[in-house]
């Protein structure tokens, strides 16, 4: 009897076992780039409910009667790109905004306001732009060019950086900000040196006099933000974004967790809060926990400085064509070096945004201290752009393990006008991206969407290539910098989840990983780079399920 029961019972087992082997879905005639050393490429992947169960050559053991199985006739299939820093909700709203990130002239700038208030509601604010002063020569816009043509419409409208922003009369009236008001500590009301008058421009933190007089969006209106940046970010292969807030985090993160409870979140999403909040955030996690592995929380952002085309990212030395400056401490350095170390106490994720050589070094020697000071764990800070560097900076990442969390599509774009800034030897430690790898840094890749193209083949082309956006550089600028593809391709997946405490799960393709990748209509292993920023996505699934497929 108990032989029988032995055998029946190893029977069942053995069952069991076939049963979870089958697959629910089978993709086959792939080119799949696995980003998993020990089996970089392979041509078929199975899908079991939302992991991958086997990625490999030989599907036929994984079928059953109900498996899904699709032809994907020879395309390249890859692990679904991680964008390490978006302002997500930003861009969900910068999809309906203005669009002046294209403009090229003075006259085009006039035009395209005037084109867009015609038929709007007058008491709405006009907000978006991303507008560059670079591109029509470098003068700053003033309120005079759009006072005219926005009527009785407020208008605060960014520099595409985020750092810098144009005010008309209107919204400058409704902030109060007159020839008297003051810089705010960590920013600068932008005057006509003859009148003393300002001209609209704000810089960093003297943004925030207009920013707190917009009526804050609604629930409705952020909800119907995120389900434009999701599809959009879905069309694009991006499966998960590193969120560093629109409205200072707390309101972002609410919008995903109602976007979550109404079933509505199709990708994941990890979302930072400001950093003056670490202690709200500590409490909350302690009585919340972190999420899930689709909406995940405990990271922390904080400011060091601004950002070199508003010429208020932190140096050593003054700019070239500021010199009588060095930039800005956007935060004060006593209260930044403090919430860091308590945040890191409270066992909370800290990001730090950093862009000048000396804004690098000083968050730096912040993170070391920390660590000294609050012993050793798995904390893996991370400095976002990390975008200057001293020689000696760039050696210090991958020894002191902290994560470079940068934009590379940001070096094809300030590439185009950076030398004015700054001198040849501080060039050369901007964009480090080879520099980095090869001090065994563990570079991580995005986009800072709004201020970048949220396409992470963009990002790919700009990494590999370093061709500057006015065609000036078909070599590369600064090519010493420049890394293949494939490492290109790790920085924007393997990397980005360890960055997220998640290797375990997502970055690369194989079995037991949860089941997240695009496919591309080009091979760009193998194409002209050229042709990298060309290629589009036709499918996206994750957690897998199809949540995007190009029309045929």
């Amino acid at each position: 009897m108990n032989k029988i029961l032995l055998i029946a019972t190893t029977l069942l087992n053995f069952a069991a076992q076939a049963q979870q082997q089958v697959a629910d879905k089978i993709y086959v005639n792939a080119k799949i780039w696995t980003g998993d050393d020990t089996n970089k490429w392979a041509k078929t992947i199975a899908l079991k409910n939302n992991t991958i169960i086997y990625v490999g050559n030989d599907y036929k053991s994984y079928t059953g009667n109900k498996t899904i199985v699709t032809d994907l006739e020879g395309r390249l299939l890859i692990p679904g790109f991680i964008d390490n820093h978006t302002h997500f909700l930003a861009g969900g709203f910068q999809l309906v905004s203005i669009d002046l990130r294209q403009v090229k002239s003075k006259k085009a700038f006039i035009q395209t306001f005037k084109k867009y208030v015609q038929g709007l509601d007058e008491k709405r604010w006009i907000t978006g732009g991303d507008w560059d002063h670079e591109a029509w020569g470098g003068d700053l816009p003033k309120k005079e060019w759009i006072d005219a043509v926005s009527g009785n419409h407020p208008v605060f409208v960014n520099r595409y950086d985020g750092h810098m922003a144009l005010a008309n009369s209107v919204a400058l009236r409704l902030a109060g900000i007159d020839k008297n008001t003051s810089n705010p500590p960590g920013g600068e009301i932008v005057k006509d040196p003859a009148t003393g008058e300002p001209t609209g421009v704000l810089r960093d933190e003297a943004m925030n006099l207009v920013n707190n007089v917009i009526p804050e969006p609604s629930a409705k209106e952020m909800e119907e933000a995120f389900l434009r940046a999701q599809q959009h970010a879905l069309s694009l292969g991006v499966t998960q974004v590193h969120d560093m807030s629109s409205f200072g985090g707390w309101p972002d993160m609410n919008t995903y967790q109602r976007a979550y409870a109404d079933d509505q979140l199709q990708m994941r999403v990890y979302s930072f809060v400001a950093l003056a909040t670490w202690q709200k955030l500590a409490d909350y996690v302690t009585q919340n926990g972190r999420g899930d592995d689709m909406l995940r929380w405990g990271g922390l952002k904080g400011f060091v400085d601004g950002s070199l085309g508003s010429t208020t990212a932190w140096f050593y030395k003054p700019y070239l064509d500021a010199p009588n400056s060095t930039g800005l401490q956007v935060t004060d350095t006593t209260l930044l070096h403090d919430w860091v170390i308590a945040a890191d106490k409270a066992g909370l994720q800290v990001a730090t945004h950093a862009i000048g050589d000396r804004a690098n070094d000083f968050i730096l020697n912040v993170y070391k201290e920390a660590n000294t000071t609050n012993g050793t764990r798995d904390r893996r800070f991370r400095i976002e752009h990390a975008q200057h560097l001293t020689q000696e900076a760039i050696t210090r990442f991958g020894v002191e393990k902290v994560i470079p969390s940068m934009q590379p599509y940001h070096a094809i774009d300030d590439g185009k006008w950076a030398a004015k800034r700054l001198d040849d030897t501080r060039l050369r430690g901007t964009y480090a991206f080879n520099s980095l790898l090869k001090d065994d840094a563990r570079l991580t890749f995005g986009t800072d969407w709004t201020v970048a193209p949220l396409n992470p083949l963009l990002g790919i082309y700009a990494a590999v290539t370093r061709r500057t956006l006015d065609n000036k550089n078909p070599n590369g600028w600064y090519p010493q910098e420049k890394i293949t593809v494939e490492q290109a391709m790790k920085c924007y997946t393997a990397n980005n989840a360890y960055a997220g405490f998640q290797e375990n799960k997502l970055g690369i393709l194989k079995a037991g990983m949860l089941a997240d990748f695009a496919v591309l209509d080009k091979n760009i292993f193998s194409i002209d780079a050229e042709q990298i920023r060309n290629t589009k996505v036709v499918l996206t699934v994750v957690n897998g399920k199809e949540v995007y497929k190009a029309k045929q």
